[in-house]
C-alpha cells in the first residue's frame, strides 16, 4: 500500500506482514489511529484505555509512537495471545492487556487521561446509557476519541439499493459524524471538540478491504458502488466535563419480605 506511505507516514513505518497479522477487523487499524491521533493530545506517560483493541495492534502504536501506557482491553480476542504480540513488539512495559466486556470495565473513576476506540466503539457506544458508563472512567478534562467504519450521512428510509446485497441489520450501528455529535453533546457528560469524516474514507477502506481480503466481493463492491455516498470512516473527540457521575448499579442486596398473596375472601 504504498500510496498511503505520505498520508500515514507513522503508520508506514510497521512491516506490512506484522499488520496483516496483527488485524483484527475490516479496518486497518494504525491507519485509523494515527488520523485519530491527529487531533487529540498523547503525551508520554499519560493512561489511556485503548477500548476494543482487538489483537492490540492499536495499543502498541500508542505506545511506540506516544509513549503513553495503554491498558489494551477486549472482549473477543485473547489477552495471552495479545501479550506475546506487545512483548515481541517490546511493548511489554507500557501496554497491559485485559480480557473485559466494553459494558463492565474493571477501572476506577477518573483512572484515565484518555479513552481511545478504533474501529470498535459502534459495537456498544449507540447505546443511549454507555456514554455515562465509560466517561466515569475519564479524568475531568480527559479525551474520549473514536474512529472507525460509519456513514458520511444518515441513511433516512430504506437501505439504498446499491448497499441491500452487503447490508444485515447490526449495520444499523453505523453513524456520521454529525450523528456521534448530537448523541453525545445533548448528555452534557462531554464537550465535543471534533467530530468529521476521512476525506475519501471509502478508498482507505476500499484498497485495505483489495489488499487483505479480496474474497470480499460483496463488500468490495458495495464500497465501489456508493464511492462516498454513504460510506467512510468517522472520528469523533471529545473532552470530559466536571460532571458528576453516579457508578453504575452492578448488584441489588437480596431482601425477602413475606406479604399475603391473595386478598381476605369477601364474607
Amino acid at each position: 500500500m504504498d500510496s498511503y506511505e505520505t498520508r500515514f507516514p507513522l503508520a508506514s513505518r510497521y512491516h506490512p506482514d506484522w499488520v496483516r497479522a496483527s488485524a483484527s477487523g475490516g479496518a486497518n487499524a494504525l491507519w485509523l489511529t494515527e488520523w485519530l491521533a491527529e487531533a487529540v493530545e498523547l503525551l508520554p506517560g499519560m493512561r489511556v484505555l485503548d477500548l476494543g483493541c482487538g489483537r492490540a495492534m492499536s495499543s502498541v502504536f500508542l505506545h511506540r509512537e506516544f509513549g503513553a501506557r495503554v491498558w489494551a482491553v477486549d472482549l473477543w480476542f485473547s489477552p495471552a495471545e495479545n501479550l506475546e504480540r506487545i512483548r515481541a513488539a517490546g511493548a511489554d512495559e507500557g501496554v497491559f492487556p485485559v480480557h473485559a466486556d466494553a459494558r463492565s470495565l474493571p477501572f476506577g473513576a477518573g483512572f484515565f487521561d484518555a479513552i481511545v476506540s478504533v474501529d470498535a466503539f459502534v459495537y456498544f457506544g449507540t447505546d443511549d446509557l454507555y456514554l455515562a458508563n465509560v466517561a466515569r472512567l475519564l479524568k475531568p478534562g480527559g479525551t474520549l476519541a473514536i474512529a472507525g467504519a460509519g456513514l458520511t450521512r444518515e441513511i433516512d428510509g430504506p437501505v439504498p439499493g446499491h448497499l441491500e446485497a452487503w447490508w444485515e441489520p447490526g449495520n444499523w450501528c453505523l453513524h456520521s459524524a454529525d450523528w456521534w455529535r448530537r448523541h453525545w453533546e445533548r448528555t452534557g457528560i462531554v464537550d465535543v471538540e471534533l467530530a468529521d469524516t476521512m476525506p475519501d474514507g471509502w478508498r482507505v477502506w476500499l484498497e485495505w478491504q483489495q489488499e487483505v481480503a479480496p474474497g470480499n466481493a460483496v463488500e468490495i463492491a458495495a464500497l465501489e458502488a456508493d464511492s462516498g455516498s454513504f460510506l467512510g470512516y468517522v472520528r469523533a473527540v471529545a473532552s470530559r466535563t466536571e460532571m458528576e457521575l453516579e457508578e453504575p448499579i452492578v448488584s441489588i442486596p437480596p431482601h425477602y419480605e413475606p406479604h399475603p398473596l391473595l386478598r381476605d375472601p369477601v364474607s
